[in-house]
């Protein structure tokens, strides 16, 4: 199949490599210059290195800081994650890795399925937040997001830190990413983290290397249908891999990917498996959901807290931590 992938980020860049014996070319809004890839790059390394390696590459030759700790600040007290496996690594330079030596369009802004496609077989929509290519979703709800890249000898922290806002609605992050630099940002649904990264930045004399704003989706998938539109078919964030209690979207992205790849030949059954890998993401969305509307009891909404919890204890590798219940029942009274 001739096939065009919209959108250079981690779905887009993996997905190129994972289509042996097709013809494949990809389609980036921004100027190579100009293009950067998002979020505070933080995932899991055993887990993540499989999939890597698959696009013929070592993960271990891009990872910056192997954690150990996460501290957790619930607001009346914090407590320490073990980390099984989580790190951070240079997202922007494995992408560009996977983007070499394939056919890519840079600067080209696709906001629908035009004449340049005609010669396609399908168009990959792995555009993200966005969602260019595919339906509007009724009732989308995207988390406005700011973050910095931040050096300094002043950094208060030597591992992971986050700090949940009230009622699940975002949270603060320190991802560190060695030699003085780390990840700072925030997000917050009605833009409760503003003030936060520069009162930051004075706080702990740091020089700003990179600004980036933007929204995060964390409508999970059941909410974001649908998957395809014609010869239009949904990768990614834009059809809503984003595990909504996290917002962390690398792996959820990737794993879409290898859905994909092995449904390639029948959409339906893609948009299917689809919803069955992350049915878990609708629990936590309705868990999520319940505390931003203020409607959330623990008695009633225990079973869905239970299902997390049972769901992140049986998959440490996937997450790169140790979750314990009696923590996620302190994090539920934020």
């Amino acid at each position: 199949m001739r096939i065009a992938i919209v959108g250079a980020g981690v779905a887009g860049s993996y997905l190129l490599n994972r289509l042996d014996g097709h013809e494949v070319e990809c389609f980036e809004q921004r100027a190579e210059e100009k293009w950067y890839t998002v979020c505070a790059w933080g995932t899991s390394q055993p887990y993540v290195a499989s999939m890597v390696r698959k696009a013929g590459l070592n993960f271990d030759d891009y990872v910056l800081h192997k954690g150990y700790k996460m501290i957790v600040d619930y607001g009346t007290g914090t407590f320490e994650a073990p980390l099984k496996g989580l790190v951070t690594y240079d997202k922007h330079r494995l992408c560009e890795d996977m983007l070499k030596g394939h056919k890519v369009h840079w600067g080209t802004q696709v906001k629908g399925v035009d004449s340049k496609f005609d010669d396609f077989d399908m168009v990959v929509d792995a555009t993200g937040m966005p969602r260019s290519l595919l339906p509007k979703i009724k009732d989308d709800l995207l988390v406005p997001c700011l973050e910095y890249e931040v050096r300094s000898s002043k950094l208060p922290w030597d591992d992971f830190y986050i700090r949940p806002y009230r009622g699940m609605r975002g949270y603060f992050w320190y991802f560190p990413l060695g030699e003085g630099r780390a990840h700072v940002g925030a997000g917050e649904l009605n833009g409760a983290y503003k003030g936060e990264m520069e009162a930051f930045i004075k706080r702990y004399d740091c020089e700003v290397v990179r600004k980036i704003g933007r929204p995060v989706r964390i409508l999970p998938p059941a909410y974001c249908q649908p998957f395809t539109s014609g010869k239009v078919v949904g990768v990614g964030e834009s059809i809503g891999t984003v595990y909504p209690m996290l917002g962390e979207g690398i792996i959820p992205s990737m794993q879409c990917v290898e859905t994909f790849v092995e449904n390639i030949d029948d959409m339906e059954r893609y948009s299917e498996e689809v919803l069955k890998r992350y049915d878990i993401y609708a629990k936590v969305y309705r868990f999520v959901r319940a505390k931003i509307d203020g409607n959330f009891s623990l008695i009633r909404n225990f079973p869905e807290l239970f299902s997390i919890y049972m769901h992140m204890r049986s998959n440490t590798e996937r997450y790169g931590l140790e979750t314990h219940l009696t923590d996620m029942v302190k994090l539920s009274h934020i």
